[in-house]
């Protein structure tokens, strides 16, 4: 065994033993434990903030983008919220236990599905701290035992963070294993999460979830053995269609674009509908605001002196203040457009028809849809979910925002009275 695979099968088989213990607490002690997380959090802001200064410094200095260090970087309202999201995940309904639905067999045997614990999962994520506290929160509140694994541009930030929450959970009579952070940046430690199944007699991960780039979440859907819950791009898009209101239209893509370029949830395409009576305003309320538009070769005749698209632009995440933006021939253009480009994360559409927003909603296969509303919403808090582990794209167990409801599964348990089959 190498020493990350030594390392891991420890940690994993703490995880096990914290999540038989999770599995089973009442929620008013999860609840206890995660509101005592939050405000250990708050008491040692001044460390984490310290923690996350020295991360920042050596970011700058090694190049990380502007991006990057957005997502990297914490003051006291950030810190402040990260608490504050802790808190109202204890706030939020224990989905352990909830019967999703029940029956009565012929035969009088009584089945319900009623939600457990996945068990114990494992976060691979980069630069964002916060993941750290939200993760833990999320997994602790659900009945599972977390490993965290963050980016290394985030340790320092991380380990404090971590040591908080815990101090917090421990006092609280929860397992300090339910929420452990990997101790080392040694990219092997990433490989053997992947890795984890059971079948070197260690523990398993039952599921990993990847928060970051590209790079990351591509190998660990090609290399992992655990079953996997990610999103690959955040390639969004925006249609404006030509009823749609120019003053909403405007808001709503400069918001959806320049609110926070670094997240998955920001516009990266806008198409605009042939008929739209003012692309160049649109462009311009872009421009305005910061952001470079590249313009396909129809709205370049509408608004000289844009930067040319290529091929790749359309399929381009640029989290950054870059936009990609072209003409359509309507609803039919737009949805042939976004099924060809679109990676199934969140696409929205501008229109005050609500014929053509009831197709739009109906025909593009996101995971996220919305009508008059900036791309920007799509994130667990503003579901009303409280904090998220991540945005799901695929289309099994969980899709869209992932809270506490996506971090459970199910099983049957039946209440018979003798029954046999014979």
């Amino acid at each position: 065994m190498t020493d990350a695979t030594t390392l891991l099968a420890t940690m994993t088989d703490r995880a096990r033993g914290a999540a038989r213990t999770l599995a089973t607490l009442p929620t008013a002690v999860k609840a206890r434990g995660l509101l005592a997380a939050a405000q250990a959090l708050r008491d040692a802001a001044p460390a984490i903030l310290e923690a996350n200064a020295s991360d920042m410094a050596k970011a700058t200095a090694a190049g990380l983008s502007g991006a990057m260090l957005d997502r990297l970087k914490l003051d006291t309202a950030r810190v402040a919220s990260m608490a504050d999201g802790v808190a109202a995940v204890a706030a939020l309904a224990d989905p352990v236990g909830a019967v999703i639905d029940e029956s009565v067999r012929p035969n009088g045997l009584r089945l319900r599905r009623v939600r457990v614990p996945i068990g114990v999962i494992g976060i691979i994520y980069e630069s964002r701290p916060n993941v750290t506290a939200d993760a833990a929160a999320l997994a602790v509140m659900a009945g599972n035992a977390v490993i965290l694994r963050g980016g290394s541009e985030a340790i320092e930030s991380n380990r404090a963070i971590q040591t908080a929450l815990v101090a917090g959970l421990v006092a609280e009579g929860i397992p300090a294993d339910a929420a452990q952070l990997v101790p080392t940046t040694d990219r092997a430690a990433v490989g053997a999460m992947l890795t984890a199944d059971g079948s070197s007699g260690a523990a398993a991960i039952d599921l990993i979830v990847p928060r970051g780039g590209k790079g990351l979440v591509a190998r660990v859907q090609a290399e992992a053995r655990v079953p996997v819950l990610a999103h690959l791009d955040g390639i969004n898009h925006i249609y404006v269609d030509g009823s749609a209101d120019p003053a909403m239209a405007k808001a709503i893509v400069v918001d959806a674009k320049m609110r926070r370029t670094g997240v998955c949830g920001a516009m990266e395409t806008l198409l605009i509908d042939r008929a739209y009576p003012d692309p160049a305003g649109l462009v311009a309320a872009l421009s305005a605001a910061g952001c470079e538009v590249r313009g396909g070769p129809g709205l370049r005749a509408l608004v000289p002196g844009l930067t040319p698209t290529t091929d790749a632009d359309w399929d381009t995440e640029y989290l950054d203040a870059i936009a990609s933006a072209g003409l359509v021939d309507g609803i039919d253009g737009a949805l042939r457009f976004i099924a060809a480009h679109s990676s199934h994360h969140t696409d929205a559409i501008v229109t005050a028809d609500e014929a053509v927003a009831t197709r739009f909603l109906a025909e593009v296969d996101s995971a996220i849809v919305l009508w008059n509303a900036s791309t920007q919403f799509a994130d667990g808090g503003e579901f009303g979910l409280g904090a998220e582990i991540g945005i799901a794209t695929g289309r099994l167990h969980a899709r869209g925002p992932v809270a506490l409801e996506g971090l459970t599964t199910y099983k049957w348990v039946g209440y018979g009275s003798g029954q046999v089959r014979g």
